[in-house]
């Protein structure tokens, strides 16, 4: 039986990951990313591989529009949108 994620939660979860293993602070889902400089290039690649380690999502170089990871709210969505993809 497979059951599905709820959008808040793994918005909760991403929040967790930028905290715990990429020591960025975030204050909201919404927060812009990029233009707040909390995430650079070597940033994005880091989270690339906790999102892959913890949701067993790979991004495609067709995955990489900088739009997917310019929040939280936005990572959630490509998450959610890749393990729809991979079903």
């Amino acid at each position: 039986m497979t059951t599905t994620t709820p959008l808040a939660s793994i918005q909760a979860e991403v929040a967790a990951i930028f905290a715990r293993d990429l020591h960025i602070d975030v204050p909201a889902p919404d927060t812009d990313l990029l233009t707040t400089g909390r995430l650079d290039s070597i940033g994005m690649v880091e989270l690339l591989l906790q999102l892959e380690n913890h949701f067993g999502v790979r991004a495609e170089m067709d995955d990489l529009e900088i739009d997917h990871f310019r929040s939280i709210a936005a990572i959630a969505s490509f998450i959610t949108t890749r393990h729809n993809a991979d079903r």
